[in-house]
């Protein structure tokens, strides 16, 4: 008797879900989400070209990591066509890494570091092939990461800077996103 009321629930528990997802959508432009369209360029640029930041940190090749994961973040996608001379591209991007805050984050009983915290700050500038700035979110380039400590130094430099590598990832996917976004909003 169990098994005759599976059916009803099932049914009754997709139409929830069903009637939750289209309010949902509905209600969407309400609430100040609006859908961006348009290719993804900014003032009808077709090129970007990214100079290698400049490093404030103590920690040297930190700035490759960033400016690898910026250029690596526009090839993927694929909305403006990455030069390598600045003096040929619509867009440049210059800036530099901030001072890179590495800290202990738990111990152990005996008063070892467990975990550490790298925070990186990056302040990029955008602009066009006339000098004229293109409006970015700053706010939004600031992230930290924890990573494990270690015994080994080779073992613990290495997850520092895998760590510092998904930080510069996250932190390109938001720079190319507030660029995209601000642009939209200036020309929507």
């Amino acid at each position: 008797m169990a098994h005759s009321h599976e059916p009803r629930a099932t049914t009754r528990f997709v139409r929830t879900v069903v009637l939750s997802l289209v309010l949902g959508v509905a209600l969407l432009p309400g609430c100040g989400y609006r859908l961006v369209h348009g290719d993804g360029r900014v003032d009808g640029a077709r090129t970007v070209a990214i100079e290698t930041l400049q490093n404030d940190s103590t920690l040297p090749g930190a700035e490759l990591l960033v400016t690898s994961a910026l250029r690596k973040e526009f090839l993927r996608r694929g909305q403006l066509r990455l030069v390598a001379d600045p003096k040929s591209a619509d867009l440049v991007v210059q800036g530099r890494l901030l001072p890179v805050e590495i800290s202990a984050r738990s111990f152990s009983s005996v008063v070892l570091a467990l975990e550490y915290s790298v925070r990186m700050t990056i302040a990029l500038k955008v602009s066009r092939r006339d000098g004229t700035e293109v409006p970015i979110d700053l706010g939004s380039l600031t992230e930290s990461e924890i990573y494990l400590a270690s015994s080994d130094v080779e073992a613990g430099r290495k997850n520092r800077e895998e760590a510092m590598r998904r930080i510069s990832m996250v932190l390109a996917g938001r720079f190319l996103d507030s660029l995209y976004i601000e642009n939209a909003e200036g020309n929507g």
